[in-house]
This record gives C-alpha cells, sequence and structure tokens, in this order.
C-alpha cells in the first residue's frame, strides 16, 4: 500500500487505469475511487466499501466522458448546470450498466469543482466513488481516518489534508423538471 501526498503524481492515474482502487480527496470529502469504465475494479470498490445493494457516484471532467461511458446525453444536459461543483444528480441509466447501478437503474453523477481533480480525471476518465468509510460509520475527514477503516485493502491512498471544514454533497433527482432535493449538503438546492 503505498501513500501519495500529491493527486497530480502520473504513478496515480496509472494505478487506476491497471485496475486499481485508492483513496482521494475529493472537492468533498475523502472517497474510495476506481475507473468507472472496469467492472472488477468497481466490483472490488463495492466489497471494500461493505456495500451491497447501493451504488455510488460517478465524477468525471466532462459531459462527453459521462456520455462515452454509456450515460444518455439528454439527462447529462439537464444536470449540467449544477456544475461543476458538490451537487450530484442522480439520472436514469440502462442495464448495460449494471454493475454500476446494481439494479437500479440510476446513478449520482457530477462534474467536481477542483482543478487537481479534474486534470486527474481528464486523463482516467470517469471514476466510481463512495465516500471513504465503512457503511454506516462517520465518514473519514482525514487520511488517518481512511486507513483505520480500510488499512492494507486499498492499494494506495492520496492525502488531501483534513477535509473536516467539507460537507457531503448535495444530491438530487431531476424528474420531469421538477428538482427533488434527496440530501442537502455542500451547495443549497431549492427543490
Amino acid at each position: 500500500m503505498k501513500l501519495f501526498t500529491d493527486i497530480s503524481d502520473p504513478e496515480i492515474i496509472e494505478r487506476l487505469q491497471n485496475g486499481e482502487v485508492g483513496v482521494l480527496p475529493s472537492d468533498s470529502v475523502y472517497g474510495l475511487m476506481c475507473v468507472a469504465s472496469n467492472p472488477d475494479a468497481v466490483k472490488r470498490l463495492y466489497e471494500l466499501k461493505q456495500r451491497e445493494n447501493k451504488p455510488g457516484t460517478l465524477i468525471g471532467a466532462s459531459i462527453e466522458q459521462f456520455v462515452t461511458l454509456g450515460l444518455d446525453p439528454e439527462y447529462i444536459e439537464a444536470a449540467k448546470k449544477y456544475w461543476p461543483g458538490p451537487v450530484s444528480v442522480v439520472i436514469p441509466c440502462d442495464t448495460r450498466l449494471d454493475y454500476l447501478h446494481l439494479g437500479h437503474n440510476s446513478l449520482a453523477v457530477r462534474i467536481p469543482d477542483n482543478l487537481d481533480l479534474l486534470s486527474l480525471l481528464s486523463k482516467t476518465g470517469v471514476l466510481q466513488t463512495s465516500s471513504a468509510n465503512l457503511t454506516g460509520q462517520p465518514v473519514a475527514t482525514t487520511i488517518t481516518d481512511t486507513q483505520n477503516y480500510f488499512g492494507d485493502n486499498v492499494d494506495f491512498y492520496v492525502d488531501g489534508g483534513d477535509l473536516s471544514s467539507r460537507q457531503a454533497t448535495t444530491v438530487l433527482r431531476i424528474n420531469n423538471g421538477q428538482v427533488e432535493v434527496l440530501r442537502q449538503g455542500a451547495q443549497q438546492v431549492v427543490s
């Protein structure tokens, strides 16, 4: 298990592209992350999270990356007014992405508001992410917290410092033009 201190280290990109799962800082909290187009890596991420039936969030650098992964451009276009930023929008998706959405036929997606993370995403493609804690446990705010949860079970860690001042993302769903707030978080959205 390797510890990085700079998210722009080229080795991180290589590790993710090779199917590894790591803990990285996002623009909200620490997240378990892997390349979303790799079903084996996504399965491992869900196993590490001890999550059987709740999909994570997709983060990307651009709308085009989401479309390339297989998400419907119409839904992505409806969500783009919230990005970049700490707002995840739940959109419908089809069975081709079942390994990501775990049978829910929808996924939370977002474009983060962090230049270093966007640079990483522009090279790795869309990443699957879930907060770096075990299901039901408090969200990790330091790299030490994440290491206490996952130890040597992840392939690498990226220390982004103390993130305790950050909030989790706001999660919303758009249905027929109506906005439903599923979780208020870092950015206030009125439904």
